[in-house]
């Protein structure tokens, strides 16, 4: 049976962090799917294009890893591709208590889907998303939190 494992998440952009998650995950798994969530809740600052556009560059060279998109839950989106495991990182305590009770949802409503957590890299646990784009918007330097293949236009 193919270990399928679901990154999921905004990648709004992505960050080093992220790729440093993905990067460790590899031994772990026969295949790890990076799959953008679509919530018609949430302003994003780069579109789906853009940002597929991104991992799919980042992850060129790694035949374990796809990059795909999803709207709805992600335990049934994980059901959907056959993906028994969601991959996550933690950077913190708050990461945990959150992560924690999205993973035993998840449990319940994916049909035992399990949850692995990587413990982030200290030198990645300060970064996020939501902390890039406001570098990003401010038009600051965000190349240290972000891959190399990530060229954001200035704002």
């Amino acid at each position: 049976m193919t270990k399928i494992a679901v990154f999921p998440g905004s990648f709004d952009p992505i960050t080093v962090g992220h790729v440093d998650l993905v990067k460790r995950g590899l031994p772990l798994f026969d295949k790890i799917v990076v799959a953008i969530g679509l919530n018609s809740q949430k302003k994003y600052l780069f579109d789906l294009d853009q940002r597929k556009e991104w991992l799919e560059a980042v992850f060129a060279d790694y035949n374990q890893v796809e990059v795909a998109h999803f709207q709805g839950l992600t335990a049934n989106y994980c059901n959907e591709i056959g993906a028994r495991y969601l991959l996550r990182g933690l950077r913190n305590a708050s990461d945990f208590d959150y992560e924690k009770t999205i993973s035993q949802l998840n449990h319940i409503v994916g049909d035992g889907i399990e949850t692995i957590f990587l413990i982030s890299q200290p030198e990645y646990s300060h970064i996020s998303s939501t902390i890039v784009r406001e570098i990003i918007k401010g038009n600051g330097d965000a190349s240290p939190f972000i891959p190399a293949e990530v060229i954001v236009p200035k704002f």
